[in-house]
């Protein structure tokens, strides 16, 4: 009996399997991906922070204590592939004599390596001239002294004077924080700013030139062994964290160490948690509507489903038998369905991402395929095997063989109680709390193992989505209740003289219609807000960019160069439309010591971009004619505006450093607006000001960095050329290197591939919510259909009833999913503001995207009514004698 059932499901109601199938397909699909990739893009985030980091552990030696004695107990530690030790000097001074001029220069640092030290750490020291072995000079210390490779310099060492050495090379230090940073330090203190003069010497010269100088200290640079590291940056984090620990533990107090892979690692812990609060908040939703889907493809045949069970009931089958044939069903559906949706989420992982796995290993990976083929069997007997079990108990066979609509018409409970409007109260009550200035979705203190999410902040969105569903329900019931002279007006140019039939029709079939519009509007809303989620993160990681890099390409000029403004006509070369100077200075207001930025008020919009985003208390446009209009107004941090009380046009007295006399002096602003973010600022505190206004009182015009303007394209050509034409007297930055480098892990490769696959398969949602339960509600209607074919209607009459259902579905559904989605956007960027750096301003609207996911649902929905249309031009005759 159960063959021949099972069989007969696959023949007669072919149609209503294939659109479960596709829903359980779709939602065992989205899980498995979406799993996969998460648990991938963790190990990823992991791979990326070890690779940033030159030197795993910087290991000082206590004073007092035996270096070579650390040194053996470093290499004995679990883990360490290898460790050198390396000298540290404090140094007075510099000096060089060029040209017959003399040049000095402030405090700096003399290092010691051992030999092979730049093949064991090949990631710390880039030479850019000369050399690369021997006595080696930092690019800014060779600026500073205007030296090159062949001249003599002079180091001051504290207690054994001045020692002369022969530079051979210039390098950069791409890793100088880490390298110079101050080891045992607290973790909530700020990072201090490493030297502006470097020298690098061989282990044996230092060793000589130090010889009797104090201030002196060696370090024991590791490398550590990562095979055995976990692939989740959390347990990286507290692996490499207790090696550490351990080590320090069994120094005795004669070593400290400074663990930058441990805070590589740290900050690829928050990254990796603010990636599974995306997999939360944009991929769950997706598959539960997969699951609503499938639910309401099953209960669109629910109505044949009770006759069916009736006649059986009638028959004389028993309830356990009734009930084993429901569970074929569900059996069927979930197993085929689950092993497409496996398939489809394999193929998804091959094309997109070049693996199946999706770079996964092969135990993740298959627990999570296993995971989701489970929640899919789930589903299958929630939709199907559940109802079954509850028709049996609740419905005799009287009740089965009535048609919808007689049974009663009485509201749903959660109508009746206002469910809705509480969901929505509890949504806005739950996102202002979780949306204030002091909220942390994600807390990871630095230094500390444990790291926590506020996973209740998901009630917000949560319950809009939910409480928005069931709001757009109550509507459309009430607008097929109420509205028939309306939808009779709307249907007669399709109908004719059965628009009042068509409305009455529309109206008896209110709540299978309002479930398909909620769906569709689910499905559209879905699909919204993770568009437009993704386009605007995409827009703020370029904003940031700008703002790290300054413009399309930056040349940075170094501490104490005197380079007019003049001297950027030099840079205008072929692809460059506008140079624009920009002078950076440092300011004390108080004791407080902030970077200042002189800006041409007039020209800088010319050569990057300025949102008013960036500023409060005016426009962009606005504070920077104010700038232009009184020369010494001044734009402030919203901090020192705090600290300071300071009100609109208040004097704030700077001290800047005289060009001429290299003594601070006073100088007087007024407070003419809050500036947030600026190109090449800091994010800290900082001033804006006009740059003639400082040239003015300083004596000096000279540019801290000019920014260049290449309408966008050819940043890398361009950036390259002037490295070459400027070899090592300046710095050169273009927009394509900042991307890579100022992206966490999680904007730079995680964000991209979530929302790759969740676009794509919020398309397919959209269209089988608005074209699979249309079309198997038109399907399971083919007797009304006979019966009015019967009774005289004509077949233009009947096709323009069931496009009046199709559009006023199309309709609703989009209408109603861009509000919703709309308002689930701003709310989950208000709500994920920690992911976006800086804040947007406003949202980004992917129009193209957007339109080809409604062109899809009204695609699909007007083929469900194509094909109900087909169906009626059959003769009455023989589709009732076929049903």
């Amino acid at each position: 009996m159960i063959t021949s059932w099972a069989g007969g499901l696959a023949r007669h109601r072919t149609g209503r399997l294939l659109a479960a199938l596709a829903g359980i397909a779709l939602a065992v699909a989205l899980i498995a991906a979406l799993g996969s990739f998460l648990t991938a893009s963790k190990a990823t985030m992991t791979q990326r922070a070890l690779r940033s980091v030159a030197v795993d552990w910087q290991v000082q030696v206590q004073p007092g204590a035996d270096p070579n004695a650390v040194l053996g107990l470093v290499r004995k530690s679990p883990g360490t592939r290898d460790a050198l030790p390396v000298g540290y000097a404090h140094t007075a001074g510099f000096t060089a004599r060029v040209q017959g001029s003399t040049q000095t220069t402030g405090p700096g640092m003399a290092l010691g390596l051992p030999d092979g030290y730049r093949g064991r750490f090949p990631d710390e020291i880039r030479t850019l001239s000369g050399a690369s072995t021997g006595v080696l000079l930092a690019q800014q210390t060779a600026s500073n002294l205007h030296a090159a490779p062949g001249d003599t310099i002079g180091i001051r060492l504290p207690g054994v004077g001045l020692r002369q050495v022969r530079v051979d090379g210039v390098v950069d230090l791409p890793q100088a924080d880490s390298l110079f940073q101050t080891i045992g330090a607290p973790s909530q203190s700020q990072p201090t700013a490493p030297p502006d003069n470097v020298v690098l010497l061989p282990a044996a010269r230092f060793a000589a030139l130090t010889h009797g100088a104090t201030d002196t200290t060696t370090q024991i640079h590791t490398a550590r062994d990562h095979t055995r590291l976990p692939s989740d940056p959390a347990a990286a984090f507290t692996s490499v964290t207790r090696a550490a620990h351990n080590l320090e533990a069994r120094s005795a107090g004669t070593a400290l160490v400074g663990d930058n892979v441990g805070a590589a690692l740290d900050s690829a812990r928050q990254d990796a948690l603010y990636a599974q609060i995306l997999f939360l908040f944009l991929g769950v939703p997706g598959a539960v509507l997969a699951a609503a889907l499938t639910a309401a493809v099953a209960s669109a045949g629910g109505e044949r489903r009770r006759q069916e069970q009736g006649l059986l009931r009638l028959r004389g089958l028993r309830p356990r038998q009734i009930t084993a044939l429901a569970g074929v069903e569900a059996t069927l559906i979930g197993l085929v369905g689950g092993l497409t949706g496996l398939g489809i989420a394999a193929l998804t992982g091959r094309l997109a991402f070049g693996s199946t796995s999706f770079g996964a290993g092969a135990g993740t990976w298959t627990s999570w395929y296993g995971t989701a083929l489970a929640l899919g069997a789930a589903v299958a007997a929630g939709a199907v095997l559940v109802p079954a079990l509850r028709d049996l108990r609740a419905v005799s066979v009287a009740d089965a063989r009535r048609e919808t609509g007689v049974r009663g018409s009485r509201s749903p409970w959660w109508m009746r109680y206002g469910l809705d409007f509480a969901l929505l109260i509890g949504s806005w009550l739950v996102f202002r709390a979780s949306s204030g200035n002091q909220y942390a979705l994600v807390l990871a203190p630095e230094g500390v193992p444990s790291v926590s999410v506020s996973y209740w902040a998901f009630l917000g969105p949560a319950l809009l989505w939910t409480g928005a569903a069931l709001l757009l329900w109550r509507l459309t019931l009430l607008a097929l209740a109420h509205g028939r002279p309306a939808l009779a007006r709307l249907a007669r140019p399709l109908t004719a003289t059965l628009a009042g039939t068509t409305a009455a029709t529309l109206s008896r079939r209110r709540r299978p219609l309002a479930r398909s519009v909620v769906l569709l509007a689910l499905a559209v809303s879905f699909a919204v807000s993770t568009a437009v989620f993704n386009a605007t993160y995409r827009q703020q990681a370029e904003v940031d960019a700008q703002l790290t890099n300054g413009a399309d390409v930056t040349v940075t000029e170094p501490p104490g160069a005197r380079v007019a403004p003049a001297a950027g006509s030099a840079l205008k070369i072929s692809g460059v439309r506008h140079v624009e100077p920009l002078q950076h200075r440092f300011a004390y207001v108080g004791s407080d010591l902030q970077d200042l930025y002189g800006v041409r008020p007039d020209d800088i919009a010319q050569a990057t971009s300025l949102q008013d985003a960036y500023f409060a208390g005016g426009t962009a446009d606005q504070l920077m004619r104010k700038l232009a209009q009184r020369p010494d107004n001044l734009l402030v941090s919203a901090e020192t505006v705090h600290d300071f009380q300071l009100s609109p046009g208040d004097t704030v007295n700077l001290r800047i450093q005289d060009a001429r006399t290299k003594a601070l002096r006073t100088v007087p602003f007024h407070y003419a607006g809050i500036v947030k973010e600026f190109p090449t600022a800091p994010k800290d505190s900082f001033f804006v000001a006009n740059a003639s206004y400082i040239a003015k009182t300083t004596g000096s015009d000279a540019v801290g960095a000019f920014l260049l303007d290449t309408g966008g394209t050819h940043q890398q050509p361009i950036a390259a050329q002037l490295r070459g034409q400027l070899g090592t007297s300046a710095t050169v930055t273009d927009l394509t290197q900042t991307r890579g480098t100022v992206g966490t892990s999680l904007t730079s490769v995680d964000l991209a591939g979530l929302t790759r696959i969740e676009l794509a398969f919020a398309v397919l949602l959209a269209a089988g919510s608005g074209g699979l339960v249309l079309a198997l509600g038109l399907a399971e209607r083919r007797r009304t259909f006979a019966i009015a074919t019967a009774l005289g209607a004509r077949t233009r009459q009947l096709r323009g009833m069931v496009l009046t259902e199709a559009l006023l579905l199309a309709a609703g559904g989009l209408a109603g999913g861009a509000l919703i989605g709309w308002a689930l956007s701003e709310m989950l960027v208000k709500v994920l503001t920690g992911v976006f750096d800086p804040p947007p301003a406003s949202l980004a609207v992917p129009g193209a995207y957007l339109a080809l996911t409604a062109a899809a649902a009204v695609i699909a929905v007007l083929a469900a009514a194509l094909n109900g249309i087909r169906g009626t031009r059959r003769p009455a005759v023989e589709e009732l004698r076929d049903l």
